[in-house]
């Protein structure tokens, strides 16, 4: 058996706050969602589906009380596990504001946020441009101009720093981030950084290079299908390859 081999069977997922359904454009219910992390012995599963100024499958205006009711309906149907309400918020203001409203927010009982393309905000030129430039960096983006990433970066950072924003999701995916100085905003604000197991964001070898700061990690399915709730041993390896102390894992324990 491998080392990584051992590990997997040393530790295990606790909860999964990161996972989608037909509210936005998951494949399943919340009650489907519901049912897979159950049959996983997850404690707790939480729904955050994407923010509603996502132009293509952000959730529609006055869903959050709907999808509320619909986890009060359910609670006490699935005993066992914690049913959580959170939203995958989008990051493109430049004020740092998300695609949510205070309103909203009290509605939640997390925020995650990620750099998404098909969000306009508050000044759609700037972001449209944003988007076309990060789109065209195609693979190149990793490496980026310095312009491009200093933007990209000044985004997130203010991001974490004007919302509370319980984890950043797949920091590095859609264009050049610094994400040394990003990893530092998390640490100051509170935020964890997400090791997607969807997108492989952060890679490796951009792990290895923030694995030295003091910022805390989540593993994440950011299932889009009631199968993939509660899958983690893509980002586990990468983590593990990169030198992260599974101790360092919010979401994992060792069994």
């Amino acid at each position: 058996m491998s080392k990584f081999d051992s590990d997997m069977t040393r530790y295990r997922m606790i909860y999964d706050i990161h996972t989608h359904t037909t509210f936005s454009h998951g494949k399943g219910s919340i009650e489907d969602n519901v049912k897979a992390a159950t049959a996983k012995g997850l404690s707790a599963v939480g729904i955050a589906d994407h923010g509603p100024g996502h132009m293509l499958y952000g959730i529609g205006k006055n869903v959050l009380p709907v999808m509320r009711k619909e986890i009060q309906r359910l609670q006490p149907l699935y005993p066992s596990i914690k049913i959580l309400l959170g939203v995958e918020a989008n990051i493109i203001n430049i004020s740092g504001k998300l695609d949510i409203t205070d309103e909203e927010v009290s509605d939640l009982d997390y925020i995650l946020a990620g750099y998404h393309y098909g969000i306009l905000g508050e000044r759609p030129a700037f972001a449209l441009k944003m988007h076309m430039l990060n789109l065209m960096a195609g693979k190149r983006a990793k490496q980026g101009k310095s312009g491009l990433k200093k933007t990209n970066t000044g985004l997130v950072i203010k991001a974490l720093h004007e919302n509370r924003i319980k984890v950043l999701t797949h920091p590095g995916d859609k264009g050049p981030f610094d994400l040394i100085a990003i990893a530092k905003a998390c640490e100051e604000t509170g935020t964890m950084m997400e090791i997607s197991t969807w997108h492989e964001a952060p890679t490796m070898d951009e792990l290895k290079k923030i694995v030295s700061s003091g910022v805390r990690f989540i593993i994440s399915s950011d299932a889009h299908s009631p199968q993939r709730v509660g899958t983690f041993a893509p980002g586990f390896k990468r983590a593990l390859e990169a030198g992260v102390d599974p101790a360092r894992i919010d979401n994992l324990e060792e069994t």
